[in-house]
C-alpha cells in the first residue's frame, strides 16, 4: 500500500548547502516527491509542528532550532514509506545511526540532525497536510 511521509530538510541541511545531495538519496531510495518547498518557519509555525513533544526537556531547543533559518518541507509517497524512510535517514542520534545513513553522514549532533521523518503512516499524513494543501501535491 503506498504511504506518505513528510521529509523536512531542516536549517542545518540547508546551512550546509547540502539539499541537493539529501534529495538524491531520496530519489535513489525509490522515494517520489509530491511536493517541496522552501520556507522558514516562524516559532509558532515551529511549535504547532512539534506540539506533540511540547513539555519535553527539548521542545524549545528544538522550536528555536528548527526557526532558525530555512528548512525544506518534502512530501513523499512509496510504498512502506515512513519505515523505509526512517531507515535511510538512521537514527536520530547520528553517532547511533547505521553506516551510510543520511544522518551518520551529514549530522552533526542530535540536536541538527539534518532531517525529520514522520515516525507513523497517520503522522505522515498529518504532517504533509501541515504543510501542503492536496492541490499543491502532485
Amino acid at each position: 500500500m503506498l504511504e506518505r511521509t513528510l521529509a523536512i530538510l531542516k536549517p542545518d541541511c540547508v546551512r550546509k548547502n547540502l539539499q541537493g545531495e539529501v534529495i538524491a538519496r531520496i530519489q535513489k531510495a525509490g522515494f517520489k516527491i509530491l511536493g517541496m518547498k522552501q520556507l522558514r518557519l516562524t516559532k509558532e509555525t515551529a511549535g504547532a509542528f512539534y506540539a506533540v513533544h511540547k513539555g519535553r526537556p527539548f521542545y524549545d531547543g528544538l522550536v528555536e532550532f528548527m526557526s532558525s533559518g530555512p528548512c525544506m518541507p518534502v512530501a513523499l509517497q512509496k510504498e512502506n514509506a515512513v519505515a523505509d524512510f526512517r531507515t535511510l535517514i538512521g537514527a536520530t542520534d547520528p553517532k547511533d545511526a547505521a553506516d551510510g545513513t543520511v544522518r551518520k553522514l551529514f549530522a552533526d549532533n542530535k540536536g541538527e540532525n539534518i532531517v525529520h521523518g514522520s515516525d507513523s503512516p497517520e503522522n505522515g499524513k498529518i504532517e504533509v497536510a501541515f504543510f501542503f494543501s492536496e492541490r499543491e501535491l502532485v
